[in-house]
């Protein structure tokens, strides 16, 4: 049995944690960290819908997200987008993926036409910014349709199921969950998957870095994935059981507008 960079087991998370409100302009906001790595996930919602669909006669909403990580989020400081004036090549695969693991479980008919937006921005990374950010998202965008219900916009939750997102990969030959930086940076496999609370797949990346893997093994980081997924799932519930979507009236006021 190998030993752990932070003394965890080979199937054992990271602590996780979720801030709620933390941005409070946002309908819906969170600040989740999965040990090191902290993200700010913020779910706004407009009414309408793109013109594309109007154009094309689309039932329902829309939902997209943005993803960033902020200079001071790496060891050295990574430049802003802006300054380049284009969105890095990884932000933009990551931006998708958030937006598709979201699209997965809301049902964007009884949405309505309104379009939900989630920005994600990576305060800290110390590995698996993209997991953390699509679990983060989901709590904020669930916090936004409750107190979309409270505005009386919606009756109930187009989200029936929360999506989360894990990693897992094989370090010194041995499969391990929720990897960090000094492991995803070593790892001969690198896997993320973004499952429903109940295990249902969305999406699934994984590649060998220079290196095979095996079927024992693959089916080995599945298993340490559902495992994993299944406890965050039951954190995000957590999160949301006291969560009171009328503490804040001023966000409520203007939903209702």
């Amino acid at each position: 049995m190998i030993t752990r960079i932070d003394s965890r087991q080979v199937d054992e998370l990271r602590p996780i944690t979720f801030q709620r409100d933390i941005a409070r302009n946002a309908h819906g906001s969170v600040r989740v960290s999965f040990g090191d790595t902290e993200v700010i996930c913020a779910a706004m919602i407009e009414e309408g819908v793109p013109r594309w669909m109007k154009m094309q006669n689309v039932p329902g909403g829309w939902l997209t997200a943005e993803y960033s990580m902020l200079p001071y989020s790496t060891l050295d400081r990574k430049p802003r987008d802006s300054s380049r004036g284009r969105v890095d090549g990884r932000s933009t695969e990551i931006q998708r993926l958030i937006g598709r693991s979201l699209r997965a479980v809301v049902d964007q008919k009884k949405l309505g036409a309104r379009t939900l937006w989630v920005d994600c921005d990576v305060l800290r990374a110390d590995g698996g910014t993209r997991t953390a950010s699509i679990t983060g998202a989901c709590v904020a965008a669930e916090m936004a349709f409750q107190r979309l219900i409270v505005a009386k916009k919606l009756t109930q939750s187009p989200m029936p199921k929360m999506a989360a997102a894990i990693s897992c990969g094989v370090w010194k030959d041995e499969c391990v969950l929720d990897l960090n930086y000094h492991e995803d940076k070593d790892a001969s496999v690198d896997f993320n998957y973004v499952m429903t609370e109940d295990c249902d797949m969305i999406e699934v990346q994984g590649s060998g870095e220079e290196a095979t893997f095996s079927e024992e093994q693959m089916l080995r980081m599945l298993e340490l994935a559902k495992k994993g997924s299944a406890e965050i799932g039951a954190m995000q519930r957590e999160c949301l059981a006291d969560f009171d979507a009328t503490a804040n009236l001023e966000i409520i006021e203007r939903m209702r507008r």
